[in-house]
Order: structure tokens, then C-alpha cells, then sequence
């Protein structure tokens, strides 16, 4: 079995258990647009301690995972421009979605909300066609 799918599984196993720790003990919904989202605009302002916890984590749990994983593969392009763009487009997306894969793919999924449900089949449809754009087409990533 490729090890690969193992850490994939390991990982979504760890993201579906924090989505359902986040739900049980707040009473949220686990949606890391949302999450960050609400302490730019001020809208979460009120929760703000437990989100910048939560981000917190987020960014500083490599740091003690480094020794396991020193060399990772992602198969990122180079270019600086384009993964910029990408990820203010992602951005973007998430806050005209009003969510992103964690909140609509693994917790609206699992709380069975059609919503969710739709919002993932066109998070995939939209990533797979800009696959074969920018990849296959156009050569850029």
C-alpha cells in the first residue's frame, strides 16, 4: 500500500476529529475561512481568543512535526506570482462560498447539509478544471 494514502488518511482522520472536538465544544462549525474570516472583518470579534487560538495552532503545529516530515513533495510550482494568485483567488472564493473545504467539504458533509454538499461538488469541479487549465493548457503550474 503506498504510503502516501496512509499519511492521506492519517490527516483526515486528524481534520474530522478537530472539526468535531470544534463543534462539540463550541458549538461551530470548524471552517478556517470562517475562522480567519471573522477576525478580519470584526464579525467574530467576540469569540476572537479561541480564534486566534485555533490559527495559532494551525500555523505552529509544523514546527514540532518538522523532524518526521523534513522533505515533503507537494509538486508546487516555483513561481512565486502564480501561487500568490492562487491564494487570494482560494481566498476569495472561500468568503463568496461563506465557506471553505473544512467547513462545507468536512463538517457540512458529515452534518449532512445539502449546502455543504453542493459547495464541495463545486470546490472539486472548479479545482479540477483549473487543473487542466493552468496545468495541462497552459503549462503554468
Amino acid at each position: 500500500m503506498p504510503v502516501d494514502w496512509i499519511w492521506g488518511l492519517i490527516g483526515g482522520l486528524l481534520i474530522g476529529t478537530g472539526g468535531a472536538v470544534y463543534l462539540l465544544a463550541n458549538g461551530r462549525i470548524m471552517g478556517a475561512s470562517g475562522i480567519l474570516g471573522g477576525l478580519v472583518d470584526r464579525s467574530g470579534w467576540n469569540s476572537w481568543t479561541e480564534r486566534a487560538v485555533f490559527l495559532l495552532g494551525v500555523f505552529l503545529l509544523p514546527i514540532p512535526l518538522y523532524p518526521v516530515y523534513r522533505e515533503v513533495d507537494t509538486h508546487i510550482t516555483d513561481n512565486w506570482i502564480v501561487i500568490i494568485a492562487a491564494g487570494l483567488l482560494v481566498g476569495v472564493g472561500t468568503r463568496l462560498a461563506n465557506g471553505c473545504t473544512s467547513g462545507h467539504g468536512v463538517c457540512g458533509i458529515s452534518r449532512f447539509s445539502l449546502r455543504g454538499m453542493v459547495a464541495t461538488v463545486f470546490y472539486i469541479m472548479a479545482g479540477g478544471i483549473a487543473v487542466v487549465i493552468f496545468r495541462h493548457i497552459l503549462g503554468i503550474v
